[in-house]
């Protein structure tokens, strides 16, 4: 009974409007989250874009596209990049503090310090123990 009544193509055309409304408000949080984002605005400016965007949604956001596009692209490249530079650096502290390199160079301290008289071969041993533990 339902299917008589409600043809393929209604279904088609309700199933676009669902996705054109989700993609509307993924646009909506990418221009919102690319405002707060900008360093390059002022308090105001951005204030005024999220009233603008608000009051006016459809002209709002497709006016901040053209006029501010570019920069939003430019600032997720920016923010990526920040990312895996943080990620980079956190994989290699955690790494050289667990061996490795930094090991070895402690490790090697230790024998100059050893070989010097700075430190007994008791200490010696604690030492190394608890750089290779």
């Amino acid at each position: 009974m339902i299917a008589s009544s409600y043809p393929i193509l209604d279904a088609f055309l309700t199933m676009l409007y669902f996705f054109l409304f989700i993609i509307w408000i993924w646009l909506l949080i990418m221009v919102f989250a690319d405002i707060f984002r900008s360093h390059d605005m002022g308090g105001g400016a951005k204030a005024l874009w999220v009233i603008f965007i608000i009051v006016i949604p459809f002209l709002g956001v497709f006016v901040y596209l053209l006029a501010r596009g570019g920069g939003m692209q430019e600032r997720n490249v920016k923010q990526a990049a920040d990312q895996q530079k943080a990620f980079d650096d956190y994989v290699r502290q955690t790494a050289g503090t667990a061996g490795g390199s930094d090991a070895a160079s402690q490790l090697t301290k230790l024998a100059d310090l050893k070989s010097q008289g700075v430190i007994t071969d008791a200490e010696f041993e604690a030492q190394k123990a608890k750089i290779l533990a």
